[in-house]
């Protein structure tokens, strides 16, 4: 976290300028900065690297020890991965060398945000990957990573295919069976809903020529976190939309707001990205499996939730950290002393453990790629 300060006349109370004024002078600050003033410009006059200024929230990774679900998985220490690229907000591209000394390459997921829901999120993901068996469509879980003895995050294999949300890739037929079959798979197998099918999320492995699904931070099991609009039949028609037409007007609609008729009755779907058969035949083909599995709802739902390989998601570890208390203020002049979540400066501060995610700027990585 970067606090950033200002007048009122550049930062207005009902304004969201903060990341507009920071966002340009990110490369040029030091990984140690913990504030910046600017001026009513927005032009940077000061910066701070005083430790009372860092308000980055202290996440408590939990010990594996506490991480029972975990016990059968392969691991890796984050010292030994080496940063190669960053993908995107979360994810690296990195390798490390196994246990034969073989190079690997994979890609590092991880979470920095200590908000509750991101934590969820980013282990059940965890323990949904590690779960499921081995798919031809899906990319492949690899190892928990670990800072010592804390889980920080995970690695899936490296697949350096084209995203299909790039209009130029072609795309075939049978990429749309595969689709289908890996929600069927997913749904009515494993009770499992990826809740986030789109064109960012699959990619064509260059080695297999299939399509690949990744990104299940969305992923839910049963009930738990299923969200109205994002069950995966419907993705599966807004995406094929999509990609057929180049239409993206559909995604910024609020999910819960969204009906798979919006796309289904539309009569002529224009196809702006090359084919391998007609737009007939992938409609015919939707439209069959839609009324398959939406045949009956309410069964659609029974089998989902009835799922003969269901998985059952263990419970969020909570680290002990956070049952430490620490002095938050006074009342009536007498120190006020609470548990749970804190500052990062308060947890260094008790001794705690603590990941520090500070490094320098992407662009200095590329730099230095290119001198390399």
């Amino acid at each position: 976290m970067i606090k950033v300060k200002g007048t009122a006349k550049v930062f207005p109370p009902d304004g969201d300028k903060e990341l507009l004024i920071l966002a340009p002078l990110a490369d040029s600050l030091s990984p140690e900065v913990r504030a910046i003033t600017v001026d009513d410009d927005g032009l940077l006059t000061e910066v701070s690297t005083d430790p009372e200024d860092d308000e980055t929230d202290f996440i408590a990774y939990p010990p594996i020890s506490l991480c029972g679900s975990l016990a059968d998985c392969r691991t890796v220490q984050h010292a030994k991965l080496q940063e190669l690229d960053r993908l995107g907000p979360f994810i690296d591209l990195v390798s490390y060398e196994d246990e034969a000394g073989i190079p690997q390459k994979v890609a590092f997921k991880f979470n920095v945000l200590d908000k509750p829901l991101r934590l969820q999120m980013a282990w059940d993901e965890l323990n949904i990957l590690k779960s499921l068996p081995p798919h031809p469509n899906m990319v492949p879980f690899d190892r928990v990573v670990l800072d010592e003895c804390r889980v920080i995050g995970f690695t899936t294999k490296y697949i350096p295919g084209e995203i299909l949300a790039n209009s130029k890739v072609p795309f075939r037929f049978q990429w749309l069976q595969q689709l289908t079959q890996l929600m069927d798979f997913l749904n009515l197998e494993y009770g499992i809903m990826h809740q986030d099918i789109a064109l960012r999320n699959l990619l064509v492995d260059p080695r297999t020529h299939k399509i690949l699904l990744f990104d299940f931070d969305r992923a839910t099991v049963g009930k738990k976190n299923l969200q109205e609009g994002r069950d995966d039949v419907s993705a599966v028609a807004y995406t094929l939309y999509e990609l057929i037409t180049n239409n993206t007007s559909f995604s910024d609609i609020p999910h819960w707001e969204r009906n798979i008729d919006m796309v289904q009755s539309i009569s002529e779907w224009t196809s702006h990205r090359e084919l391998d058969s007609e737009v007939t035949k992938f409609r015919n083909f939707l439209n069959k499996w839609v009324a398959t599995r939406r045949s009956d709802v309410d069964g659609d739902m029974k089998r989902y939730l009835n799922a003969p390989n269901r998985l059952t998601l263990p419970d969020l570890p909570i680290p002990p950290e956070y049952n430490v208390p620490f002095q938050l203020g006074t009342i009536d002049g007498k120190p006020r002393w609470i548990t749970g979540h804190r500052f990062r400066r308060t947890a260094m501060k008790l001794g705690q453990y603590c990941f520090r995610w500070e490094r320098p700027p992407q662009s200095r990585l590329l730099n230095k790629a290119s001198v390399e």
